[in-house]
């Protein structure tokens, strides 16, 4: 994983047709090569000419230059700013984060959330262009900041779906989704935490990590869900790999999952 400047996530991508040598050996007319298609790609940065992936011919590439270059006009429109870019690999998955500075979400007077919007776009498959709807948190006695993933859109490659037209409605109903989400920031900070619900949590992460987790939430313990959440995507975002796709996936499960949990203990 790096963090880099927008413009080295804006490669050109060409794509060159795969094929298979087969190669046949003749007493009388000796040894030929031929060339079989084989309905696949290879997907290769123009730059430093290395392969990102092999690909059906089906799987219709969304570069990076084309998302961004449809979003940020959309983006301006709400004064985002980019804060963090990260390439993935040789360059296979990137990820973008806005923030809105201007635009406040309030727990509390001491407890003010920014919107984020955070884009993904993969060149491998791994990946559907993703939309998510995040936040963002500065817990002032020690500036640590928080990232939260909310909800997200997501946009197939393939040959019949790579019109980025529905791109700004998908900003806009994800960054509504982020502003929407006072009230259950709200029932989370209202909710006592059941201590099974730490379990729980550990649960989502590697199983490496079960003894580090069970020793830091002991030595760390929240008091409601709200801090349940901020402390889980901390140790996401703080304490994990994430040049592994199975972190920003575990950070996509943290939300719904705690949130369920909330909703479970405030109605005993």
């Amino acid at each position: 994983m790096a963090n880099v400047s927008l413009m080295d996530t804006l490669f050109n991508i060409k794509e060159v047709p795969a094929y298979w040598e087969s190669t046949n050996i003749n007493k009388g007319s000796g040894t030929s090569v031929r060339e079989m298609e084989t309905n696949h790609k290879f997907i290769v940065r123009e730059d430093n000419n290395k392969v990102l992936s092999c690909m059906t011919d089906d799987y219709k590439v969304v570069t990076n230059k084309e998302l961004i270059d449809t979003a940020v006009p959309i983006l301006k429109n709400y004064d985002a700013n980019l804060v963090e870019a990260i390439s993935l690999g040789d360059g296979q998955k990137t990820v973008w984060k806005w923030r809105i500075p201007d635009v406040k979400i309030k727990i509390s007077d001491k407890d003010i959330l920014n919107p984020e919007v955070i884009i993904k776009n993969s060149y491998d498959g791994s990946l559907q262009v993703h939309i998510l709807a995040g936040a963002f948190r500065l817990i002032c006695s020690n500036g640590l900041v928080i990232g939260v993933v909310l909800g997200k859109s997501n946009f197939k490659h393939n040959v019949n779906n790579k019109n980025l037209d529905n791109l700004a409605p998908a900003i806009d109903k994800t960054i509504d989704k982020s502003l929407s989400m006072g009230d259950k920031f709200e029932m989370l900070s209202n909710t006592k935490l059941d201590d099974r619900d730490i379990l729980k949590l550990v649960e989502l992460f590697p199983s490496q990590m079960s003894e580090f987790l069970v020793e830091y939430l002991i030595a760390n313990k929240p008091s409601d869900y709200w801090g349940l959440l901020n402390t889980a995507t901390y140790l996401a975002t703080h304490k994990m790999n994430r040049e592994f796709q199975s972190t920003h996936k575990l950070e996509e499960k943290i939300f719904p999952n705690v949130t369920k949990w909330a909703k479970k203990a405030s109605s005993k």
